[in-house]
């Protein structure tokens, strides 16, 4: 094997759309990047508006700007962050050719779960997903809303019988968390389990009998 692509750190695209809880999405980040993976991050205008909302964050308008602004945040090494525009077709998330084998929706809008239910792949995120889907890659969701429509349900339900994951961002307290951090990191940690990356978030369950 080609010693530079063995040593080349597994890539994961994560896309951040405009529900509530972009804590999630930046932790998870937060977690790849000290995982030692290389993301390809996507945010969309919904979901910037979020993070100014929800944070003391106020995210840059450009993917350049983003992508700086990102990798000082959470200490990315050099070449490990990658941030693209939602028209920017070239990216190697656009085609079954150079997409990563992994995808995270984090969180997941409503409206994004509707346009990769129906393929509509109107912007980068949209294609990015049905890349994932076309190529049977592992796509997860992270939907933050209450309650469902029926419309909601049966979108999942569809997706959900084409393979992608749902993970509803639900946090558990069989871990007694004490703090808004802790129920955040219950999410995230359930999203590494499904991508097999270690974490020390939350112990699966049964670890302390073993």
């Amino acid at each position: 094997m080609n010693a530079n692509v063995a040593d080349t750190p597994e890539t994961i695209t994560l896309a951040i759309t405009g529900a509530s809880g972009a804590q999630y999405g930046l932790r998870l980040l937060q977690c790849l990047l000290a995982a030692d993976k290389r993301v390809f991050v996507m945010i969309s205008r919904a979901a910037q508006v979020v993070i100014s909302t929800e944070t003391d964050f106020k995210m840059p308008g450009t993917p350049a700007d983003q992508e700086q602004f990102l990798s000082q945040l959470y200490k990315a090494k050099p070449n490990q962050l990658k941030v693209f525009g939602r028209e920017q077709w070239m990216a190697p998330v656009a085609s079954g050719s150079g997409a990563p084998s992994k995808m995270v929706v984090c969180p997941c809008s409503t409206g994004s779960l509707s346009a990769i239910a129906t393929g509509a792949s109107n912007n980068l995120i949209e294609r990015a997903a049905d890349v994932a889907l076309k190529e049977r890659r592992q796509l997860i969701l992270v939907p933050r809303e209450a309650p469902y429509s029926e419309i909601h349900l049966e979108h999942m339900l569809k997706l959900t019988r084409m393979g992608v994951i749902v993970i509803p961002a639900s946090p558990g307290f069989y871990n007694r968390p004490t703090t808004v951090e802790d129920m955040i990191d219950f999410v995230v940690a359930r999203i590494m389990n499904q991508l097999d990356i270690e974490q020390n978030l939350l112990p699966r369950w049964g670890d302390d009998l073993i």
